[in-house]
């Protein structure tokens, strides 16, 4: 992790106690109860940079940005090999009868054509990324009085363009203020693409992985897409059920009686439209109440932190998957404990 510094000031003070000139903001050093407080809760933002660098950068860049190209997404992509890749690996390993080692060797990258001398570009931006940004209230009744949820930043809205986590981006372009982009300024992105969809005849959401598998007519798999899931198990849902709607940009009914941490909204509101709505820009209901596969409005947090009941994939992953569904499509749930009943692959 890489810490945006402390501000500078003078005298280096925090609530009347001296700041330890010889200890950074990062570490636990005073015994102070003011500045406890303020090392617990400090005023600086978590940038998670990729801890590659060079040629090994490139390296990773290029295996994430094939695995996402066919299909197997390995989350947001941010230059480390870590858990997703390495799902993402094994899957396609198995499927192409491949040593499952989870690790891109040499027999891997062939299969993938992974290129590191193609995995950046230039990117020119647009008018359209500057427009996309907008305010970022936190409370529901403030989210409630705009017309668009966009983005906090043009750094946040090109991240997301191109699958990408924002430490990456600053690791490609460093020295640049990437918040404060203009029309016309010039940057480095990873050189994503992606194949056509294939039509899903079934999916498989496995719980314990955190993962939905997109099966073809073929019983192929086709596609891995990594989720969030319930927070608490007593929600996680079990059998099967089916595609019932399939929305692109949508709106949110928020219901106070589904968020009962929110304390200051006492009746159903509507939430607009946007890349940081609660469900980001796709929505796919299931013929359960209450439940759907949708985007998000923090992809970094994918998998990391737990949902009210439903899935939640990054905006690109979710778009993609309802490219690949239709009203109808089969939907399965299976944890640690059960076999796929459609996989191909035991």
């Amino acid at each position: 992790m890489r810490w945006v510094p402390w501000p500078s000031v003078a005298p280096r003070r925090f609530l009347g106690v001296p700041w330890p000139s010889a200890a950074p903001p990062c570490k636990f050093f005073t015994p102070h109860l003011p500045l406890i407080f303020a090392l617990l809760f400090p005023p600086a933002i978590a940038i998670a940079a990729p801890r590659a660098t060079g040629g090994s950068l490139k390296q990773a860049l290029a295996v994430q940005i094939a695995l996402e190209r066919v299909g197997y997404s390995p989350g947001v992509i941010d230059g480390t090999l870590g858990r997703k890749t390495k799902i993402a690996l094994a899957e396609f390993q198995r499927v192409h009868h491949l040593p499952e080692t989870g690790s891109p060797d040499a027999a891997t990258n062939e299969a993938l054509r992974v290129d590191p001398s193609d995995s950046v570009t230039d990117y020119r931006v647009t008018t359209s990324d500057v427009t996309a940004v907008g305010p970022s209230p936190e409370k529901w009744l403030e989210k409630s009085k705009l017309k668009y949820l966009g983005y906090d930043s043009v750094e946040a809205a090109i991240a997301e363009k191109f699958h990408c986590s924002r430490g990456l981006l600053r690791c490609l372009n460093p020295g640049r203020n990437l918040t404060k982009l203009s029309d016309g300024e010039s940057i480095v992105v990873p050189n994503i693409s992606c194949e056509p969809a294939h039509a899903a005849q079934h999916l498989e959401i496995d719980l314990g992985e955190k993962i939905i598998r997109v099966y073809d007519s073929q019983r192929r798999l086709a596609a891995i897409f990594h989720c969030s899931i319930a927070k608490k198990k007593e929600k996680l849902p079990s059998g099967e059920t089916k595609i019932d709607v399939v929305s692109e940009n949508p709106t949110y009914l928020f219901d106070p009686k589904m968020w009962p941490e929110v304390k200051d909204v006492k009746q159903k509101i509507l939430i607009p439209h946007g890349p940081r709505n609660p469900v980001g820009l796709c929505w796919m209901g299931l013929k359960l109440p209450g439940y759907g596969i949708h985007g998000s409005p923090n992809p970094e947090l994918i998998g990391k932190t737990g949902s009210h009941g439903c899935f939640r994939l990054t905006n690109w992953d979710a778009l993609r998957l309802a490219k690949m569904v239709h009203v109808g499509t089969k939907v399965s749930f299976i944890n640690d404990s059960q076999v796929a009943m459609t996989d191909p692959r035991s």
